[in-house]
């Protein structure tokens, strides 16, 4: 097991589903590379960083978080920047329920695409 798995295995429930949940779905829709960093799963598109998983102290979500995600709002009005962060928006999910599994693979896919013509510049 790598060390992003571990953590994932190590959070308490419903955390430790929702993230299993989310890191399945990524993984299976684009080529990444998970990698341990922070102290949380990151996955890498492109070689570079793209999104990561967290739980925030005194919430009660995992935060599913896209690196230039201030690029995808307009498109994806569901991303959220909670604390005033310049690139970074997240989506919180407090359930599976709450997670709309293709409008995902279209907020992932979108994402990948942008990450990409980021690169080339």
């Amino acid at each position: 097991m790598n060390p992003a798995e571990t953590h994932i295995l190590n959070q308490p429930e419903p955390y430790q589903s929702i993230m299993l949940y989310v890191r399945s779905v990524i993984m299976k829709t684009l080529e990444v590379e998970e990698k341990y960093s922070y102290k949380m799963p990151f996955y890498y598109c492109h070689k570079k960083p793209f999104v990561f998983l967290n739980v925030l102290k005194g919430t009660d979500y995992v935060d599913v978080v896209f690196m230039d995600g201030a690029l995808l709002e307009t498109k994806f009005p569901e991303l959220r920047d909670d604390n005033k962060r310049k690139r970074v928006r997240s989506i919180p999910i407090k359930n599976l329920e709450d997670l709309d599994e293709l409008r995902f693979v279209e907020l992932l896919q979108y994402a990948a695409e942008v990450k990409k013509s980021l690169k080339k510049k």
